[in-house]
């Protein structure tokens, strides 16, 4: 099995700290759980959704960059052990996404990364995706958001929504211990 895989919300779980920052930028005067459905679509979405001023936009990029506890999903890394091939397609800038895998001893597992900073179009276009797709011969492109997915159906690959719902989802997955009970 190939896996394109997305990077936040998907490998890492980063929705509750980036709830809790942008949940203090706004004063609580919104639910978490308001925040977090915004920040599912897109954090620039949420941005938008909630008015951000220029000033509290740079200070939630700023405390999402600071972020050092991240935390990969559960039984991910035991996904990522079985699959022949793992690739990451994320916005996130590179040095931040090394760092990260590095330090939760996840790195050993990635054939390669196409982040936010080596020049490709950003999600939903599909330059990035199927540049990995000619390389490595992709079967799935796993996402937490439609933007994760949009690309790798444009690609030619079949397509699995973690966490959320879709409707350009082949398959829906709700946590990786049952990865393997989903996907053949």
């Amino acid at each position: 099995m190939r896996i394109l895989w997305d990077f936040d919300g998907t490998i890492m779980d980063t929705y509750p700290a980036y709830t809790d920052i942008l949940y203090d930028i706004l004063n609580g005067n919104f639910t978490k759980e308001e925040i977090y459905q915004q920040l599912k679509i897109s954090q620039s979405h949420a941005m938008d959704y909630f008015q951000l001023t220029d000033e509290q936009r740079k200070e939630m990029i700023e405390k999402s960059r600071a972020i050092t506890n991240y935390t990969p999903f559960s039984y991910v890394e035991n996904v990522l052990q079985q699959a022949e091939v793992n690739v990451i397609m994320t916005h996130m800038n590179r040095a931040s996404v090394e760092r990260i895998l590095q330090e939760t001893d996840l790195a050993k597992y990635f054939t390669e990364i196409v982040a936010g900073d080596d020049g490709f179009a950003r999600k939903p276009d599909p330059a990035a995706y199927v540049y990995l797709h000619e390389r490595y011969e992709l079967d799935y492109a796993i996402g937490d958001r439609e933007l994760d997915l949009i690309p790798a159906k444009k690609a030619g690959f079949k397509t699995i929504m973690f966490q959320n719902d879709c409707k350009a989802a082949d398959y829906t997955l709700n946590d990786y211990h049952h990865f393997f009970d989903l996907i053949p």
